[in-house]
């Protein structure tokens, strides 16, 4: 996506000497872009960790270069397996709702040991983690010439106003590599002429909304108004959204949905008020291990201090204030769980689907083998 005069990725891989894994840092923005250089296996961690990297298929990413680096960093041992083994639990570790990580990590070590004889251990992880960025920004190409339709047929029954959508948190190209899978069909929409405006939920604790998901629009000349999280029932209840586009961190074979803190009453709220409600994600957040959502999904809780305490610029410089009493404690879930039975479909790179296991079936047949 073009950030000034420049086109970026979230990530990419300078293959100097040593090699720099390259990444926006999310911490910075809006108030400055700025490139993180990740140069270990423990680097990549903690860029996951204290969400300077975030977005599932951003994670997924970072976590398989995380496993090249590891190959960099068993050296010339004679049976790397052990080393590259608890590599392996190690970076899965850091984050532990969104699915893609861990299936980025494996099929890392799965091209290590099946690919190609005539390659190096590390050939065989880089070749995977390039494999892997090329594959998610195809899957979000797919996901927004599926979802463009459904705006382009709302803007159709509008005689051409602005098509309002909700959305909440990031999954934008920041969270996605390229392209993003919630704004893939609105910058398409956008670029076609279809007239679209978004809704764009702060997102508290960590204000993801607010920080990215207005950045990325702005930068995009994409329409878009920023609202306080419980803004949005008062919007679905008089008129004001035509559609619902939220991502995903995991999903189930069922169709249940693990999104930032706050997706579910929107869903709510869509389904009273007969708003249409679509996660968007490809096919990697799938997790089709698990079927309930809400009792097998881990769900994430992350430090206080994030509900506690909240940033912003003041001079032009970057602080943070307390916004409670001192000593006040404070829980701090990262995600909720949208049952399947409020969500009106789900947006893949293979297509629309509702959510209902023999529909995703259908999808994946080769999932379920």
């Amino acid at each position: 996506m073009q950030v000034g005069d420049r086109n970026y990725q979230s990530i990419w891989l300078e293959r100097s000497d040593p090699p720099v894994l390259k990444v926006i840092d999310q911490q910075k923005l809006p108030f400055s872009f700025g490139i993180c250089e990740l140069g270990s296996v423990e680097e990549i961690w903690t860029a996951i960790s204290d969400m300077t990297v975030r977005g599932a298929p951003l994670i997924g990413a970072a976590g398989a270069f995380a496993m090249y680096f590891a190959t960099l960093e068993a050296g010339p041992l004679e049976d790397p397996r052990n080393h590259l083994q608890n590599a392996a639990r190690y970076i899965s570790s850091c984050r532990p709702t969104a699915v893609n990580l861990s299936m980025a990590v494996n099929h890392v070590m799965r091209k290590i040991e099946e690919g190609d004889p005539g390659k190096t251990v590390p050939e065989k992880a880089l070749e995977a983690a390039l494999e892997i960025c090329e594959k998610e920004k195809e899957n979000c190409r797919e996901i927004g010439r599926h979802g463009l339709p459904l705006l382009q047929d709302i803007s159709n029954k509008k005689d051409g106003r602005p098509v309002n959508i909700l959305t909440h948190c990031n999954a934008g190209w920041l969270a996605c590599i390229d392209y993003g899978t919630v704004t893939a069909p609105v910058y398409l929409a956008h670029e076609a002429g279809i007239p679209v405006h978004v809704w764009v939920s702060e997102t508290r604790p960590r204000n993801q909304g607010a920080r990215l998901t207005a950045w990325e629009l702005g930068q995009a000349g994409v329409p878009h108004t920023l609202i306080a999280d419980n803004t949005a029932g008062h919007l679905i209840q008089h008129g004001m959204v035509d559609i619902v586009l939220v991502g995903c961190d995991r999903a189930t074979r069922r169709g249940d949905v693990a999104n930032k803190i706050g997706t579910y009453l929107k869903a709510l709220a869509a389904r009273e008020n007969n708003i249409p409600f679509y996660s968007v994600f490809p096919s990697t957040s799938i997790d089709f291990g698990i079927a309930d959502g809400v009792k097998e999904i881990h769900v994430e809780e992350r430090a206080p201090e994030e509900v506690t305490e909240i940033s912003g610029i003041k001079g032009g410089e970057v602080v943070s204030v307390r916004i409670c009493p001192d000593r006040t404690p404070a829980a701090n879930y990262a995600f909720d769980v949208t049952p399947a039975n409020l969500i009106t479909g789900l947006i893949t790179e293979k297509g629309i689907c509702r959510a209902d296991e023999n529909e995703i079936r259908k999808m994946y047949s080769d999932k379920f083998k």
